[in-house]
């Protein structure tokens, strides 16, 4: 499965339809990040059940500047929701695959049951 274009016009859109959603923050001049493209296509390659998005961050400055972006790129995946991963820095390709493969592990019930606990005890 080819990559998703991610704007702020989609990005609701697309996490709500989607168990699990990949998003790379990257730049057409920054260097690392054309370098780690081609390894985030192949792994979405591998993965056509999960959304590999791409946010331009040139373009779609209010979505990273709402997601605190300061450094790319920077790897995010949400699941159900829930921000699990946030990472400046690319990932080799057997990295991101067993990155992919302990989020789709993940007892998302348990993580839901720990942001409840979490949020009550911030407030």
């Amino acid at each position: 499965m080819a990559t998703t274009q991610m704007t702020e016009q989609n990005f609701e859109e697309v996490v709500a339809s989607s168990d699990i959603v990949l998003i790379d923050f990257w730049a057409a001049w920054c260097g690392p990040c054309r370098s780690f493209a081609p390894t985030y296509e192949k792994v979405a390659d591998k993965y056509p059940d999960i959304v590999f998005a791409k946010v331009d961050t040139e373009a779609e400055q209010g979505l990273a500047t709402s997601f605190n972006i300061m450094s790319i790129p920077t790897l995010m995946i949400i699941r159900d929701n829930v921000v699990l991963f946030s990472q400046a820095g690319a990932l080799p390709e057997r990295a991101l695959d067993e990155l992919v493969e302990k989020v789709r592990d993940l007892d998302m019930q348990e993580v839901h049951r720990q942001v409840l606990e979490q949020q009550n005890a911030n407030s």
